[in-house]
């Protein structure tokens, strides 16, 4: 970071002012390129911080007549319709910006502050920054309890706000003006920590927000927050091309770190000087091309054949950039090998030292090009045996996938998969691709042939309902001139279609395609597998026996985006949807697709899990399906192994 030159010249300003001022002129810098931290901040405004942060983001956020006064800053600000989704928005945003650059939220006290919390937990367990602002109640306390306090008997000093400490990777209440000062540097240290980034939470309460204080003017010079590429310790270096030449079935298993620290072209160089093939978990899908000959596709239980038959017969498992989830590790079942090992490149040791793996602790471009450079020297490439094989494997999987895609009957419902080949048949490298939730993700992960680095946006860390429409209107914002489509199942839209309102009123040309099926598709398939019967899975009445098994709900999903001010087309079979796709994709405005897709158990749709994925089954039940699938679960739990 570096310092501003010191000053004893003051400004009086509120709390709320000089926060706003300061956030302005932070930065971030990485490969000599500068860009603003905090590019725009989100509100909704409640008693909470209407006073405070309101007036401050009305001072800052607009620019006065003749131009922007000298040392006046502008902070962009954006209104939301849904605290949870504006957090959604930010954190797509900071992913686009490859975590360089963030957003802010800010909400009043009480509910406001509360439903921040599913999306600073989504930040933070994919280590994304967003900083937020939520008011909190009154630091001198002129009334007890006020207007959505929550009151603890136990301690004064304890408000709704501290729902955030656990999924904040930073938590301070500014209860003083003067304590401002270190708490946003500490906040702007945590947002710009590639180890340590995710939500930031900065409570202000109502009555600081608006309180005076003398500020120090070097409290708003420019700061420019380096982001680091910390290299390999030479010794973790030479033990790691120990492994990888010694290694006769290794397998790259790239993670979401790879595109964080945009390092997509070494993991190329790599795969191209050692033709190791190359796994994607569901962060990490496309960090190489679909098409790369290394390439084998997405891991785990959502995974590829290919993928995962390699991942069971690998003797080194390369994590770059992974955390390795149980999806990745079909919970303990996938990496077979009787003497598997793990090398795991991460910046960050907590994950650098996963399954007893051998750290090799540095950024993952700086890393992956050391590793190469090394390997280089020695000439060492995959035995052209084992490259045949995956190759050979790949192009049968590529089979698969297009067995999933051709729809040749035009005037026929849409399965799932033959949505995804219709756009496979319409994107360039250029479109970006949303999801997070439901049956899609899985589809996505096996199906998808992803073009660019950035064009598979799937949130599986959290997998997270809702995410999607806002998220996509982050990205937007980040990728204005690019073509950005959130998929999403039923179940999802109507967790949160709020931000509709907000593409079009801020005319923000995002593409919803809406697969309806009438339910909670993946979660009533994997019901069924454990013995639960698609119970309460289906958007059904309620039928004589109880269950939710009689007619599909009325619902029209299309009729209510086009309610909220989206202009809607509405594909009924496959040549609708191929024409609606095309004319969304050409289109400035914000549009939905709305489709109905086939769900019968006879129509053919994407392979079946490749690799397990440990959900508990009732250990005793009387009714037949759960015993079933009792005996299941335990053969799949006797293979699960912990590697040391």
């Amino acid at each position: 970071m570096t310092e501003p030159k010191t000053s004893t010249a003051t400004t009086r300003l509120t709390v709320a002012q000089a926060l706003v001022r300061f956030l302005a002129a932070q930065y971030t810098e990485r490969d000599g390129v500068r860009r603003r931290l905090i590019g725009a901040t989100w509100g909704i405004f409640g008693h909470g911080n209407v006073a405070g942060l309101g007036q401050a983001l009305l001072e800052y956020a607009t620019v006065p007549s003749g131009g922007t006064p000298p040392g006046r800053p502008v902070m962009p600000f954006h209104q939301g319709r849904n605290e949870q989704a504006m957090v959604h928005a930010a954190v797509g945003y900071a992913r686009q910006s490859h975590r360089l650059s963030a957003h802010a939220v800010t909400t009043s006290i009480g509910p406001g502050a509360t439903n921040l919390v599913t999306g600073a937990a989504l930040a933070t367990i994919n280590h994304l920054p967003v900083l937020l602002l939520p008011g909190d109640i009154f630091a001198t306390r002129p009334a007890d309890p006020v207007l959505q306090q929550l009151e603890v008997p136990y301690a004064g000093d304890v408000s709704v706000n501290d729902c955030l400490r656990p999924v904040s990777k930073y938590f301070d209440r500014v209860t003083r003006p003067e304590a401002l000062i270190p708490a946003a540097l500490q906040a702007m240290r945590v947002l710009t920590d590639p180890v340590e980034t995710g939500a930031v939470t900065l409570a202000l309460p109502q009555d600081v927000q608006a309180e005076a204080y003398d500020w120090p003017e070097e409290f708003f010079a420019d700061r420019v927050w380096a982001v680091r590429r910390p290299g390999a310790d030479p010794e973790e270096l030479a033990a790691a091309v120990r492994a990888v030449r010694d290694a006769r079935r290794p397998l790259v298993v790239a993670g979401g770190g790879v595109h964080h620290s945009e390092a997509e072209d070494a993991l190329k160089e790599f795969a191209d000087t050692t033709r190791i093939p190359v796994a994607s978990t569901q962060a990490g899908k496309g960090s190489l091309a679909w098409d790369h000959p290394a390439d084998v596709g997405g891991i785990g239980h959502t995974g590829t054949a290919t993928a995962c038959e390699l991942a069971r017969t690998a003797d080194l498992v390369i994590g770059v950039g992974t955390r390795y989830t149980d999806f990745t590790t079909a919970s303990g079942t996938l990496f077979a090998a009787p003497g598997v090992r793990f090398l795991n490149l991460n910046i960050a040791p907590f994950d650098g030292h996963k399954l007893s793996g051998q750290p090799l602790i540095a950024d993952a471009r700086t890393g992956l090009e050391s590793l190469t450079e090394a390997l280089a020297l020695h000439g060492h490439r995959a035995e052209p045996a084992y490259v045949t094989e995956y190759t050979d494997d790949k192009e049968r999987w590529e089979h698969r996938v297009d067995a999933a895609y051709e729809a040749d009957e035009p005037d026929t419902r849409p399965t799932q998969p033959q949505v995804l080949g219709l756009l496979d048949e319409l994107v360039t490298e250029d479109d970006i691709l949303i999801n997070a939730a439901g049956s899609l993700p899985g589809d996505l992960q096996k199906l998808w042939r992803t073009r660019s680095r950035d064009q598979y946006h799937v949130e599986y860390g959290y997998s997270c309902m809702g995410y999607e429409i806002p998220a996509a209107i982050g990205v937007r914002m980040a990728a204005p001139d690019r073509p950005v489509w959130a998929l999403v199942g039923d179940g999802t839209y109507l967790m949160m279609p709020t931000e509709i309102v907000t593409a079009v009123q801020e005319g923000i040309a995002i593409k919803v395609v809406i697969l309806q099926n009438h339910g909670y598709a993946s979660i009533g398939g994997l019901s069924e597998t454990v013995g639960a019967e698609r119970f309460a899975t289906a958007y059904r009445h309620r039928s004589e026996d109880g269950t939710f098994t009689g007619r599909p709900l009325p619902v029209d999903l299309a009729a209510n985006a086009a309610s909220l001010g989206m202009r809607v087309l509405r594909a009924k079979t496959v040549r609708d949807l191929r024409a609606a796709l095309a004319e969304a994709r050409a289109a400035d405005t914000p549009v939905c697709v709305h489709v109905e897709t086939e769900t019968a158990d006879t129509v053919t749709g994407a392979p079946p899990a490749q690799a397990w994925w440990d959900v508990p089954v009732a250990e005793t039940a009387t009714r037949a399906s759960a015993v079933k699938a009792r005996e299941v679960y335990d053969r799949h739990a006797a293979t699960r192994r912990r590697h040391l």
